[in-house]
């Protein structure tokens, strides 16, 4: 077989190869392609040491915000953030965890960073709406019933928690279907719910079933409340009713749609 003719070749060649100008161009193009390709590695390499490698990055204070009771210095003990670390890697979620095991009165807690050198702590305590007596000290409970610290000195306002549920009777079935936890779930609930005026006068929660629970007020004055169901309906109820009858010291919103108050 013959080979390709003369112009055949010069044909391919000049397919191949180009003009002269069109090759400048080419070439032209490949370097910027590798140029900008090499400037990438390298701002990525460099971004990956700025922020794991320089000492510019790094973790140099804890600021703490939001403490009631809590000192900031607990705070900053309990979080235990690792200071000199890159601010990057600092896994928030640990300290986070870490927050809510060792301070229980914490109840939400944000871990921010603070760009180029700081770790921010803000801090929601849980309030006692509760305290539960336990030999000469309280525990503090909150609206979810959450049991959260233990104090010598009773907080001012903040009712007792009396659980006198039977062993006998239906208030006795009661605490078997639901169990002390829960009946103190359900007082949190309702000494959550009461109405503010009323809640500066309230001295006692009194559960004794699940559905039969009462406050006692100043001046001998009570509430039957029943379950902690519709407790915003049954504070709105309670505060009409006290205007409408201001002289009563016995008001039941137990069925909040048929509210009744007597006494004098």
């Amino acid at each position: 077989m013959a080979g390709p003719t003369t112009a055949e070749r010069g044909d391919r060649q000049q397919e191949s190869s180009g003009p002269p100008l069109v090759r400048r161009l080419r070439t032209s193009r490949l370097r910027t392609i590798v140029i900008l390709a090499v400037a990438l590695v390298l701002l990525g390499a460099g971004s990956v040491w700025l922020v794991y490698g320089s000492p510019w990055l790094r973790v140099e204070s804890v600021s703490v915000s939001g403490t009631l009771v809590l000192t900031p210095a607990q705070v900053r003990e309990a979080a235990d953030v690792p200071v000199g670390a890159p601010l990057i890697s600092v896994d928030t979620d640990a300290i986070e965890a870490r927050l809510r095991r060792k301070l229980p009165r914490i109840d939400v807690v944000d871990v921010v960073r603070s760009w180029p050198h700081g770790i921010g702590l803000k801090v929601t305590e849980r309030t006692p709406v509760l305290l539960v007596q336990k030999g000469g000290k309280f525990v503090e409970v909150d609206d979810d019933g959450v049991r959260f610290a233990v104090v010598s000195q009773a907080p001012k306002g903040v009712p007792s928690l009396e659980l006198t549920v039977a062993r006998q009777g239906s208030a006795s079935a009661s605490l078997r279907r639901f169990g002390p936890d829960r009946l103190v779930r359900e007082a949190g609930r309702v000494a959550g719910d009461i109405p503010a005026a009323v809640a500066r006068d309230t001295r006692v929660v009194k559960v004794r079933s699940y559905d039969d629970i009462s406050l006692e007020l100043s001046g001998g004055r009570t509430v039957a409340w029943g379950s902690a169901e519709s407790g915003r309906v049954k504070a709105r109820t309670l505060t009409a009713l006290m205007k409408a009858a201001p002289g009563a010291r016995h008001f039941d919103v137990s069925v909040p749609t048929a509210p009744a108050s007597a006494g004098s």
